[in-house]
């Protein structure tokens, strides 16, 4: 089986070419530089360097493949990323009906399911909507939780101010993933017939903000470390004062309200008993304690 996977060499790109080559799968991993090419073909895979906004590439690096692992990767210099999703993605459907792919797993969001109020993962949900008007492939939406890595973003203001701060908290309900789970996921969904279209959730353990900042304060060696519930305005505030841009900001402060409202979990919850990843947040926190 061919597979072509976008994303290059990241969290969950390299287990997943990994993963697949190792099952004898012929996989081709596309990135957009050049120096990725001596590590994409020491994997054993075949390197396509090349622009995700560059349809007559896709088209020609899509040509004789039979499954696609398709993601938009994260560009926070697009001011506006809903525009940028929905380009990305399109490309994709534009590409996808004049290849010989039938299988394509697509890496969404928890939260995907929502038309508005969810900050980044809105574009999430405009690519479900592209990539079904495909009525020919089978299509797996994988709607991951909340990247384990993501805590890392409150290493420094564990050391200034001792705790862990956001606009959810308490006893919001957290789904937390690690990338290696997801590419457990998706190497399953691409070497597995599916039916047209296919919604799975990918998520390693439940939690709390609280248990977090429990678990996380006993790896570092701070076990009275708290997890405090900012209001909007002050988590805007603080991000602002941190330097990240506005319209950066306010998608994350829009994003972290739709975890503390629960809107975000309101179709897993839906879902039944899903089952979990193998990396647990206690594994984690050994990694986050050494950076730490």
């Amino acid at each position: 089986m061919k597979v072509i996977i976008t994303g290059s060499l990241g969290h969950i790109g390299k287990p997943l070419a990994e993963d697949l080559i190792q099952k004898g799968h012929a996989v081709t991993v596309i990135s957009s530089k050049i120096e990725k090419q001596k590590d994409i073909e020491a994997l054993g895979a075949s390197a396509a360097i090349g622009s995700l906004e560059d349809v007559e590439f896709l088209a020609a690096t899509f040509a004789k493949a039979d499954a696609l692992f398709a993601m938009v990767p994260p560009n926070f210099s697009e001011v506006d990323q809903m525009a940028y999703y929905r380009r990305i993605a399109g490309n994709y459907a534009t590409v996808l009906p004049h290849t010989t792919i039938k299988q394509v797993v697509h890496l969404s969001s928890y939260g995907a399911h929502l038309d508005r109020g969810t900050g980044f993962i809105l574009g999430a949900h405009y690519a479900e909507g592209i990539l079904n008007t495909l009525s020919d492939l089978a299509i797996t939406h994988l709607r991951p939780g909340y990247f384990y890595y993501n805590l890392y973003a409150f290493t420094e203001m564990i050391k200034t101010a001792g705790f862990i701060g956001a606009n959810y908290g308490g006893e919001d309900k957290m789904m937390l993933v690690a990338p290696a789970d997801i590419a457990v996921a998706a190497a399953e969904e691409l070497t597995t017939a599916a039916s047209s279209r296919k919604i799975r959730y990918v998520v390693s353990e439940e939690q709390t903000p609280d248990e977090i900042a429990r678990i996380l304060g006993a790896a570092i060696g701070k076990p009275d470390l708290n997890w405090v519930t900012f209001t909007n305005e002050q988590a805007l505030a603080g991000l602002e004062q941190r330097g990240v841009p506005a319209h950066v900001a306010e998608k994350l402060v829009e994003l972290g309200a739709s975890i503390h409202n629960g809107a975000l979990v309101s179709d897993y919850e839906k879902q039944g008993p899903v089952k979990m990843g193998n990396v647990k947040l206690a594994d984690f926190a050994k990694e986050f304690a050494a950076a730490f």
